[in-house]
């Protein structure tokens, strides 16, 4: 490593990052940008030109031109990230981070379905056809699992194991997850899956993914947005319903229904139980009448 070069410098970290903590390409790339924003804005060609100054000024510039209060919080949490790989690499003797805070979340709930609209949404189309038996069986598979758009774009047929209503996913961070689902999407698969046979046996076409669209090819997550969006008019639902609505609905309806955060951390793959409780909301109704059903000091 070039000892005066805040390039190389970043270079090494991203290496490390992708070789030694397994992180993501993905999550490599965001943490690049970052690291190439903050050089920029200070004009630094050495790490140790950084001050604590200069990356409050650079997070405080950011949150002036509208970035996301997460986008500031992943910020920090890169630079301070580097910093200290720095310092373990004795290349630095303080961590200009220190002392700097996160800026709290913005509290914002996604948007979510109610069970009658999740039931109209699922159900509003009953034609036979291939792209009608594949977008009921998506809608179907992502309510039922709570999975992310990316990750069912990603499952493949030894992923699926349709006798035991389970399926592996290949989550964040290369973590992968045993999850199951219900009937009425196992019912909704095995109708697709005919369909998706056929289609790939016309074509000569061999392919492992599930999801396919009509010239056989993998589906992507703007396929699934697109679909999704028909859907949604067609069920005459709000701007605001996405796909992720449905991971949304899937973990408030499961715990309305009486399941404890910690089984719906693992069936949405969060790393952590904070992150959950993000997807999780009673009505303050219904939580009244089960404190004063459940607390003895709550009666007259």
């Amino acid at each position: 490593m070039t000892q005066n070069s805040m390039t190389s410098s970043i270079e090494a970290f991203l290496n490390f990052l992708l070789a030694e903590r397994g992180m993501s390409e993905k999550t490599a790339s965001a943490y690049s940008r970052d690291l190439m924003g903050l050089q920029m804005a200070t004009g630094a060609t050495h790490p140790s030109q950084i001050t604590t100054q200069a990356i409050r000024a650079h997070l405080s510039n950011l949150l002036q031109k509208g970035r996301a209060r997460t986008t500031i919080a992943r910020n920090l949490a890169c630079f301070r990230s580097f910093f200290r790989f720095l310092m373990r690499q004795g290349m630095l003797s303080t961590n200009p981070t220190e002392g700097i805070r996160s800026p709290k979340p913005e509290k914002h709930l996604p948007a979510y379905l109610t069970v009658d609209q999740a039931v109209g949404l699922l159900h509003h189309s009953s034609s036979n056809t291939f792209h009608s038996l594949r977008d009921s069986a998506i809608l179907e598979l992502l309510y039922s699992t709570g999975i992310r758009v990316s990750e069912l774009c990603g499952l493949n047929l030894n992923d699926l194991q349709l006798s035991l209503g389970i399926i592996k996913v290949h989550g964040k961070g290369g973590k992968d997850r045993i999850v199951p689902f219900g009937n009425m999407a196992k019912e909704a698969i095995k109708a697709y899956v005919v369909r998706r046979n056929e289609l790939l046996e016309r074509f000569k076409i061999e392919q492992d993914a599930v999801f396919i669209n009509e010239r056989g090819g993998r589906l992507t997550p703007r396929s699934v947005q697109r679909l999704m969006e028909r859907r949604r008019i067609e069920a005459g639902l709000g701007q605001d319903i996405t796909p992720h609505s449905l991971r949304h609905s899937m973990a408030t309806h499961m715990l309305e229904g009486g399941a404890d955060l910690r089984s719906i951390q693992e069936l949405l793959g969060h790393a952590s139980l904070a992150t959950t409780q993000r997807y999780t909301h009673l009505d303050m109704d219904r939580l009244t009448d089960v404190y004063r059903l459940a607390h003895p000091r709550s009666k007259k």
